[in-house]
């Protein structure tokens, strides 16, 4: 059975200072938490004092953003080796507010993908429709694209390990949630194609998350679908309280 994960997105949220205090603080809430993955996503900035407040608790750390080059003349990029030097083992990668608002493509982020894979980080890769899209119900055909350029030249075993989340893009930051069957109908349809173009194992093995305001009130209810692996979550992260009410209500 695969474990639920829960992936903290903060955005450009907290200072440095507010940032590690956080996690001080989440660290001794979730000390007896099992069954369940957790992972926060801080600024670059707050990315390696974050990490060493966390060592040697079982949350993880990860970079919201990544470039797909090692180096070179690439102003205010960061790359993934400078990431995983600064004690990070995860990263997120094509969130929709990277695709609306920087112009992010299917193509870059399947360049970023590979570098995190050869830095040995852990991808989150983010798929999902517009409100557009799903009007015209195009919500499957956008998925199957992302999915396919997006993990183009990705092998199985590296499927496995790696993370997708599956956010409409209607729901990002704008209080509307798809409904349990909603999710569930795009996650089985993910995981179908996974198995078709992967293999079995691979895609009984990669987690798929749902992400789009996720809240302390809906979570159980997704993690009710056979599908649904658990959550990326936005700004329900950024409180202590509620944060760790979906991490304690995402565990099977």
């Amino acid at each position: 059975m695969r474990t639920p994960l829960i992936a903290g997105n903060w955005k450009m949220f907290k200072t440095v200072r507010e940032a590690v205090t956080f996690v001080t603080d989440l660290k001794g809430r979730l000390s007896r938490v099992t069954g369940v993955d957790v992972v926060v996503a801080p600024t670059f900035p707050a990315l390696q004092p974050v990490a060493a407040a966390l060592e040697g608790s079982r949350i993880g750390v990860a970079a919201q953003n990544l470039h797909w080059e090692r180096e070179g003349a690439f102003t205010g990029e960061v790359s993934a080796a400078m990431i995983r030097d600064a004690g990070v083992q995860w990263v997120i990668v094509g969130h929709s507010e990277r695709r609306t608002l920087f112009g992010e493509t299917d193509d870059t982020v399947n360049r970023k993908v590979r570098a995190a894979i050869v830095a040995t980080l852990t991808p989150i890769v983010c798929i999902g429709e517009t409100l557009q899209e799903r009007e015209v119900d195009r919500t499957l055909d956008v998925l199957d694209r992302q999915i396919k350029t997006g993990l183009d030249g990705v092998t199985g075993s590296e499927l496995a390990a790696l993370v997708i989340a599956y956010e409409p893009v209607w729901a990002i930051g704008t209080g509307r949630t798809a409904t349990p069957a909603q999710a569930q109908q795009a996650h089985e349809h993910i995981r179908a194609r996974l198995l078709q173009w992967f293999g079995q194992d691979a895609a009984s093995r990669c987690r798929v998350l749902y992400g789009g305001s996720v809240k302390p009130d809906n979570i159980a209810a997704l993690m009710a679908q056979p599908d649904v692996d658990g959550a990326l979550v936005g700004g329900a992260s950024l409180d202590a309280d509620s944060f760790t009410k979906i991490v304690a209500g995402s565990r099977r």
